[in-house]
């Protein structure tokens, strides 16, 4: 099948993560699913613009996002020219498509205080569980690793002799990031605690389960929601605004914005740059300091 051989090319050359080969996936599955309960016996290389359009017509009734839309028909795009360089199709049907307009969306990072509050608080039960979980929250906020980086950490990762962690970022690309002292505190501590409780296990992963498992997904977004509900009143409590609340508070505190891509794994300065246009406490002390009726 040709989602099948364009997912083993993501994979085996462009060394998608596993994540994002997921995500391809279902859109191509989705997209699939549309053009067999609507245009009878159709297969999806010889689908035309129009088949496309109409796919793009029934999400926007579903009342799915412009920005769900656009990401949706992006994976198709890729699929296209993945037809093309097998010389399957000879030109994409989405070569004159525009993406639907989207609002810009704006992350609003947790507070410092917000963050300070949660990691000083008595919230976290003594026992494994208790202590796995504020160890995650302090490493995403001490690191600004996504939730598949923190997951796949393994314990051959973590160097406490020169401070650093090495993290396996998007498409197999590398990148060290500094252990500050309190963070290495709570690693040692949470290694302790693992010992105790789980002995020698035969998993590489750093962060497991209390049966030594490599943790899912769904148990890490589930811990930074329910405990920023106890501290923040913000609508989204995801592990992606702890990412952005390390970056945003780096750049609040003067921080090179190269430095804070290098260390988020950024491959372009345009995406680590959505951060200094959030950081709105910067922007108004310097503004506050700067301005001459302001004194």
């Amino acid at each position: 099948m040709l989602i099948e051989k364009f997912l083993d090319y993501l994979q085996l050359e462009k060394n998608y993560s596993l994540n994002t080969l997921s995500a391809y996936k279902r859109d191509l599955i989705q997209y699939n699913k549309f053009i067999i309960e609507n245009n009878g016996n159709l297969k999806i290389e010889k689908a035309d613009y129009k088949v496309i359009r109409s796919w793009i017509i029934s999400m926007v009734n579903s009342n799915i996002s412009n920005r769900s839309i656009n990401r949706k028909v992006s994976s198709l795009k890729s699929f296209y020219k993945f037809l093309i360089k097998t010389e399957t199709i000879n030109s994409s049907p989405l070569k004159a498509h525009s993406p639907l307009k989207q609002s810009k969306k704006i992350q609003v990072p947790f507070s410092k205080e917000e963050i300070n509050s949660l990691l000083d608080s008595d919230f976290f039960a003594n026992d494994y569980k208790g202590v796995l979980q504020k160890t995650i929250i302090a490493f995403f906020y001490f690191t600004g690793v996504r939730r598949i980086e923190l997951i796949t950490i393994k314990e051959s990762d973590i160097s406490l002799e020169s401070s650093t962690v090495k993290i396996m970022g998007k498409r197999s690309k590398e990148r060290i990031i500094p252990i500050l002292p309190k963070l290495k505190k709570a690693i040692i501590f949470f290694k302790e605690i693992k010992s105790k409780f789980l002995g020698q296990t035969s998993s590489d992963y750093f962060f497991t389960s209390k049966n030594g498992k490599q943790l899912s997904e769904k148990f890490v977004y589930r811990t930074v929601n329910e405990y920023f509900k106890l501290v923040s009143p913000k609508i989204k409590k995801a592990p992606h605004v702890l990412r952005h609340s390390f970056a945003t508070h780096l750049i609040n505190e003067g921080a090179d914005i190269n430095s804070v891509k290098e260390l988020l794994g950024h491959s372009s300065l345009s995406a680590t740059q959505v951060y200094s246009h959030t950081s709105m406490e910067r922007i108004k002390e310097v503004f506050k300091n700067s301005h001459p009726r302001a004194k």
